[in-house]
């Protein structure tokens, strides 16, 4: 595989440049992805009904969960890799491969065993009822069984970006969407196989990728390539590379035990309805938030690698870059769902209650989206300089501290509207903890008193 970019050149390269070359192709493949997750909920919701949709809202807990092993190695690894090349430390950036590699085998299959064991009462905890459980249960055992597939993939993708093949990474994304909208509407509506069909098009288009980038990793030419000797389990590149991938595994763990405090507390004050409802939000909220985990994942070798080198006048700029760039997103978020909130409901059902309850949800969660996109950022700045204990904070705060408190109180006075109402509260809080933090660490850098991992 041709270098497109040398890693050298992240600390050389001008930063604006640098992060237009990661960030878009990131970007690209994020919104493709996200793109993917709303087509599919609209296939499921005309295709299957409205409490299919119901039903796949459930599974966002399981999926999430899922999504956090999977981060905690290949965020955690990647980051790492950045560091070391930055380092110009080469040999231990072959190693992470080879780790990454079983780590993900590991738990991709212990995962699956344990969830595929206990998933009924897995998703009736997490909020299903008599008639979303058969939808959620279907879409998850087939998801489950092709889940070491899905940490493989994004792991790899995620090693891609730091070796400086951002557009490799970006046709990694893209091929699995194409392959998975072709898939989608032939499963679901030609074969008749429902909302299995879309499962089964997830971990198809998912194999096919990573048969790809397992060929893109055996080119001998490529700064980091399968090879003999990578795959033993080093402790400490397991250790930093677990460290560093806490802070995202933590929050999407929290996000799974936000997202059964969500389901619950609206099946309890809005039925099965309310909770297709945070479905349709949750697709539309997450293709801005993907768009910007997209800009972070441009960010993210380009901070590492900088600050490995003590580059830190390079660093400060790419941050600064990005928080705006990622305000500019959220607000043009902000600006089509305060404006279009029934048309963009619209889109998944023709269930007038839903489309109701959907536009509640969406006026108010995007509310404070203006801001989010800086919070965001400021996170991913803090895990992409090896600094894990800070961004776990943010990400612990935001979704434990502030939001399951106002999740189980406000709902009791607001009912459903409590629930978004409490999504909005938590984002401005953690707005407020993420300039603090950022503020003390930008002294830090000033200051020089820094310590590299």
């Amino acid at each position: 595989m041709k270098n497109e970019t040398s890693p050298v050149s992240l600390g050389t390269e001008k930063t604006s440049k640098l992060l237009m070359q990661y960030a878009i192709p990131a970007i690209i493949a994020m919104t493709a992805s996200s793109l993917y997750n709303i087509t599919d909920s609209i296939f499921i919701g005309h295709g299957v009904g409205p409490l299919a949709l119901s039903g796949l809202a459930i599974t966002f807990p399981l999926m999430n969960l899922a999504a956090a092993f999977g981060s905690l190695v290949g965020v955690g690894a990647s980051t790492l890799l950045s560091i070391r090349m930055g380092q110009k430390d080469y040999e231990t950036a072959n190693n992470i491969l080879g780790n990454v590699f079983i780590l993900n085998l590991i738990m991709g299959i212990a995962f699956s065993i344990v969830t595929l064991a206990f998933l009924g009462p897995i998703l009736t905890f997490f909020g299903a009822s008599p008639d979303t459980l058969p939808y959620a249960h279907d879409f998850m055992v087939i998801i489950l069984l092709g889940n070491v597939v899905t940490h493989m993939y994004l792991g790899l993708n995620a090693l891609l970006r730091s070796i400086g093949q951002p557009q490799k990474a970006m046709t990694a994304t893209i091929y699995t969407v194409l392959i998975n909208l072709v898939l989608n509407p032939i499963f679901i509506f030609g074969f008749g196989w429902g909302i299995k069909g879309s499962a089964f098009a997830t971990i198809i288009s998912q194999v096919v990728v990573l048969c790809w980038q397992f060929h893109l990793f055996n080119d001998r030419n490529s700064f980091i390539h399968w090879k003999k000797g990578i795959y033993k389990l080093q402790k400490k590149i397991v250790a930093e590379s677990l460290s560093i991938g806490m802070a995202p595994f933590l929050m999407n763990a929290a996000s799974s035990v936000i997202v059964v405090v969500i389901n619950h507390q609206l099946i309890k004050f809005g039925g099965d309805l309310a909770v297709g409802a945070y479905g349709i939000v949750n697709r539309i909220a997450f293709l801005f938030i993907m768009i910007v985990m997209g800009l972070n994942q441009g960010m993210q070798p380009i901070a590492g690698y900088n600050y490995g080198a003590k580059l830190y006048d390079r660093v400060t700029e790419i941050l600064k870059r990005t928080i705006f760039f990622a305000t500019v997103i959220m607000i043009i978020g902000f600006i089509i769902v305060e404006l279009f909130p029934h048309a963009v409901a619209s889109i998944f059902t023709t269930e007038n209650n839903l489309i109701d309850q959907a536009v509640s949800g969406l006026r108010w969660v995007f509310a404070l989206y203006p801001f989010v996109g800086f919070q965001m950022v400021t996170s991913t700045f803090f895990q992409s300089i090896g600094k894990p204990v800070k961004s776990i904070v943010l990400s612990l705060t935001r979704q434990v501290l502030f939001l399951i408190p106002l999740l189980l109180i406000l709902p009791e006075y607001f009912d459903t509207s409590g629930v978004w109402i409490s999504m909005t509260i938590s984002d401005g809080m953690a707005v407020l903890l993420s300039a603090f933090l950022l503020w003390t660490e930008s002294k830090n850098f000033k200051s020089g008193k820094i310590k590299n991992i």
